[in-house]
């Protein structure tokens, strides 16, 4: 359907109403419409056409994210959000942070969705994107730092978080600090590198140590023993998730490292492992539950009206101060991060 709009060059809504026999559309833009569709040899869902005649939304949730606590409040968020839209779910799970198989894809479109929210890091799955776009089906990328072409984004600005809470730990005088990077083929990976890079490389004497993870915890546990076990081991572990985040405190506990004293261990989130860990960790805060449900929001905000299904949206994030963070041993902080 977004073919033949563009083909035709009008709105998707003025698609489903030529095909819908609505009578308030020109006549000249029909048999634009028309003589489109038959150009791209399209055919319709029937299935989704009955739906949106019937007043009935149908949404497909993709999902597939190696932390529970993270895709726990991701679900929170679009459930909430159709429950009060009065939308219908149909979820579609990936294994280990893979996408669904084509079958399973092909499956969610036969059912008759409307649009589809992308749960990270699908929204960067070039096939998930390719069927779904195939279908004529609008998509909603939730957590991707970089925003996916023609699609509805919700994110943060990984980078700048990355800045910040590296900036936090130079202001509390780490000068050697430990980074635990997430999957390398998710963008907010390489996005939340680079924010830690740039405000080690603004800072006197500061040095940052990178070891790759992966996003789950037994990848925090490897990347912390690296980290730990070096000649030179850091003051401090900036662990791109709250799951290797809390790896590393288990790593530095076992080690008979103190965390704050010895080590300050600070993650990226604030999903509940952040709470429910000891000490409370320093994170940042990445509003995962309210990303979910406006990036519903707007998709249902699309299908109902003539809004463009390709937009930006940032929201903010913060840096939530607990217990996981002190300045180095024998080093007093030189100020506080904004």
């Amino acid at each position: 359907m977004a073919d033949v709009a563009k083909r035709a060059g009008v709105s998707r809504m003025t698609v489903s109403r030529v095909l819908n026999h609505e009578a308030k559309v020109r006549e000249d833009t029909r048999q634009a419409v028309l003589a489109a569709i038959r150009e791209l040899n399209f055919q319709p869902n029937l299935t989704a056409r009955n739906l949106v005649m019937d007043g009935e939304l149908r949404i497909g949730v993709v999902y597939s994210n190696p932390s529970a606590a993270f895709m726990s409040d991701f679900l929170i968020g679009v459930f909430e959000e159709a429950t009060s839209a009065g939308a219908r779910l149909i979820l579609v799970r990936g294994e280990g942070g893979r996408s669904p198989s084509a079958p399973e894809l092909e499956s969610l479109v036969s059912a008759g969705v409307q649009g589809v929210v992308l749960a990270p890091p699908l929204g960067e799955s070039a096939m998930a994107r390719d069927i779904l776009r195939a279908a004529g089906l609008p998509i909603a990328v939730v957590a991707a730092a970089r925003p996916v072409a023609d699609a509805i984004n919700v994110r943060i600005d990984d980078r700048e978080a990355s800045l910040t809470m590296t900036g936090r730990l130079l202001a509390l005088g780490h000068r050697r600090i430990g980074f635990i990077a997430g999957n390398p083929d998710q963008t907010a990976s390489a996005e939340r590198l680079e924010g830690a890079r740039a405000a080690v490389a603004a800072a006197d004497g500061a040095e940052l140590v990178v070891a790759q993870g992966g996003f789950t915890y037994a990848s925090g546990l490897a990347a912390a023993e690296i980290l730990l076990g070096a000649d030179a081991p850091p003051t401090a572990i900036f662990a791109s998730n709250d799951d290797m985040a809390a790896a590393a405190v288990s790593v530095a506990h076992r080690r008979h490292l103190d965390v704050p004293a010895d080590l300050t261990v600070v993650g990226f989130d604030d999903t509940t492992v952040a709470t429910t860990l000891w000490p409370p960790l320093t994170t940042i805060r990445q509003p995962v539950r309210q990303m979910a449900a406006v990036a519903l929001d707007r998709l249902i905000r699309a299908l109902r009206s003539d809004a463009p299904f390709a937009a930006d949206h940032i929201l903010d994030h913060h840096l939530i101060e607990r217990e996981s963070t002190a300045p180095p041993p024998g080093a007093s902080p030189t100020g506080r991060a904004s």
